[in-house]
């Protein structure tokens, strides 16, 4: 007896990856609307504040997977965001992904992981980057 599996029936990566719960953190709202459009073209849900401050209130409620923390925020930097959400949640969850306008070469980098950040993405950055990420974080 053979089994035949016909490709609609056979499960394909998309099908294997699950949906990430997103929080975008950034106080330029070009930049959380394009991240939000894109993580949702990539399946994701998605969800967006503009100041450092209100990121832990949305940690509360939204319980994302991955945190996109803009470092230079008015309000509060994402230094400081990250320390709490680290101090709130421990270190393996959510990922942090720094992301920042100002690249200041290797030391914002060692500066990000010691305040808990898992990754740093200069900005512009190449959204390819962005979505091999969060399919590793899968």
């Amino acid at each position: 007896m053979t089994t035949t599996v016909r490709p609609d029936t056979e499960p394909g990566p998309q099908r294997l990856r699950r949906a990430l719960r997103v929080l975008v953190a950034d106080d330029e709202p070009d930049t959380v609307l394009t991240l939000i459009e894109l993580l949702r073209q990539e399946g994701h849900e998605a969800h967006g504040v503009r100041e450092g401050s209100a990121v832990m209130q949305a940690i509360r409620e939204f319980d994302p997977d991955v945190v996109l923390l803009d470092i230079s925020m008015p309000d509060m930097t994402g230094w400081d965001v990250a320390r709490k959400v680290r101090q709130l949640c421990g270190q393996e969850r959510p990922l942090l992904i720094a992301i920042s306008g100002v690249y200041k070469q290797a030391a914002d980098q060692i500066l990000g992981k010691l305040a808990g950040f898992n990754y740093y993405l200069a900005k512009p950055y190449d959204p390819s980057v962005l979505t091999a990420l969060l399919r590793d974080a899968q």
